[in-house]
């Protein structure tokens, strides 16, 4: 907490700043922080959230992210969908990383793709299904797929000068291969980055949330 009382939130690899957005509309009072190394969508989530924010650019793939933190602890450090880009030995150091930024008690909450490994065949079908689904709400546009998402923001007259810089940060694309272990690797993580207690904490299919108190 800050001295007068308000939590201080991390959205970590925040995006365009969606879950500082929905924290923000639970705890208006709340003080967060949005990280991302994405200059397009750091541009998006500092128009999202006008003022309300603060907007950090910060590689998450090297230890000295935390540097350019504009405070040295926190109450709450969340993220979603998107640390499944770090390399195995890469996410347990973020892991610790992260502990190290939350104060005593905090909560670290990481939503992500997560397979229950007790559920492979079961799972293989749950996501065969989902891109089915997917790829016909792209085929009658009724979603905009990830590609075709970009290359709209290419063309945008505003984010295109962020995009050629974005294009220079990832130049073969955004980050590593996907890298998706099941929730038991994490909460095994987690444990030994220093947490205190490590569960999980929501599951829809092959996706999931685990949950860890500092």
């Amino acid at each position: 907490m800050t001295p007068d009382g308000r939590p201080r939130l991390l959205d970590l690899a925040g995006g365009t700043g969606a879950i500082a957005l929905r924290a923000l509309a639970r705890f208006p009072s709340a003080q967060v922080t949005v990280v991302d190394q994405d200059p397009v969508l750091l541009a998006l989530a500092g128009a999202a959230l006008d003022g309300r924010a603060r907007i950090v650019g910060a590689d998450l793939s090297r230890p000295s992210w935390t540097d350019a933190l504009p405070h040295r602890d926190y109450d709450a450090v969340l993220t979603a969908t998107a640390l499944h880009w770090l390399e195995p030995e890469r996410l347990g150091g973020l892991y610790g990383e992260i502990r190290g930024v939350l104060r005593a008690g905090g909560l670290f909450v990481n939503a992500d793709h997560m397979p229950d490994q007790g559920l492979p065949e079961l799972t293989k079908k749950l996501l065969t299904t989902a891109d089915v689904r997917r790829e016909a709400r792209y085929a009658t546009g009724a979603a905009l797929s990830w590609g075709d998402w970009w290359t709209r923001v290419a063309a945008d007259p505003l984010l295109a000068p962020l995009y050629a810089e974005r294009e220079k940060i990832y130049p073969t694309g955004h980050g590593s291969a996907e890298w998706t272990p099941p929730a038991d690797w994490h909460l095994a993580a987690l444990r030994a980055a220093g947490f205190t207690e490590a569960g999980l904490l929501w599951r829809d299919g092959a996706d999931a949330a685990v949950a860890a108190l500092a």
